[in-house]
C-alpha cells in the first residue's frame, strides 16, 4: 500500500452528464480520520500540436462558457467510449481544422487538474499536415475559427491570456524546448 494512499469507504454519484461525472467520495486518510473528495470523472481527451509546411502552428480560437471568454488553442477534443487517442486526435485535427496527417506522434500525456479530476490529455505531435479534400463537419454545438501562428505571435498571445490554458501551453513549451523557432 502506498504511504499516502487514501482508501474509498463509499462514493455517491452527484451527477451524470454527457462528458463529466460528479462524485463525492468518503475516504480513509493515511492516518486513519476519515474525509470527502469531490472528485470529477472524465473519458479523457487529446490535443495536437500540428505544424503547417511554414512552420506555423495550428489553433483554433472558441469561446469557453467556463472561462466566458474566446481563448485560443491547439485542436483538441475529448475520447468517445472505445476509441483509440490516436484515432480522436486524427478526427479532432480533422473537424477543427481542416488539416489531416499520416503521421502523429505521441508527444506525452499528463493530467490536467489531479486535485479534483482524473483527465489524462494525450498530446500528439505532426509536421505533416495537409489540407483535407473535402471538409468535415465540427459537432453542431461547436463554433471555431482557425489560426496559424508563428511561435513568437503565439508567446504574445500567452502573455496577452489569450492563449489561457494549460494544454495549449505546454505545446509551446514543447515547440520551444524543441527548438522551433519560426
Amino acid at each position: 500500500m502506498n504511504k499516502f494512499e487514501e482508501k474509498t469507504i463509499d462514493t455517491e454519484v452527484i451527477y451524470k452528464g454527457k462528458i463529466v461525472q460528479l462524485q463525492v467520495d468518503s475516504v480513509t486518510l493515511p492516518d486513519g480520520q476519515t474525509s470527502k473528495r469531490e472528485l470529477i470523472k472524465h473519458p479523457g481527451a487529446v490535443a495536437v500540436i500540428a505544424l503547417t509546411d511554414e512552420g506555423k502552428i495550428v489553433f483554433v480560437e472558441q469561446y469557453r462558457k467556463a472561462l466566458e471568454k474566446s481563448i485560443v488553442e491547439i485542436p483538441a477534443g475529448k475520447l468517445e467510449t472505445g476509441e483509440k487517442p490516436e484515432i480522436t486526435a486524427l478526427r479532432e485535427l480533422e473537424e477543427e481544422t481542416g488539416y489531416t496527417t499520416d503521421q502523429l506522434k505521441l508527444v506525452t500525456s499528463f493530467y490536467t487538474s489531479p486535485g479534483f479530476a482524473d483527465e489524462l490529455v494525450h498530446l500528439y505531435f505532426t509536421d505533416q499536415v495537409k489540407p483535407l479534400e473535402q471538409k468535415v463537419d465540427l459537432d453542431e454545438d461547436e463554433f471555431v475559427e482557425l489560426q496559424e501562428l508563428t511561435l513568437q505571435e503565439a508567446e504574445q498571445l500567452a502573455l496577452d491570456q489569450k492563449i489561457h490554458d494549460a494544454k495549449t501551453a505546454f505545446a509551446l513549451l514543447y515547440l520551444k524546448l524543441r527548438g522551433e523557432t519560426r
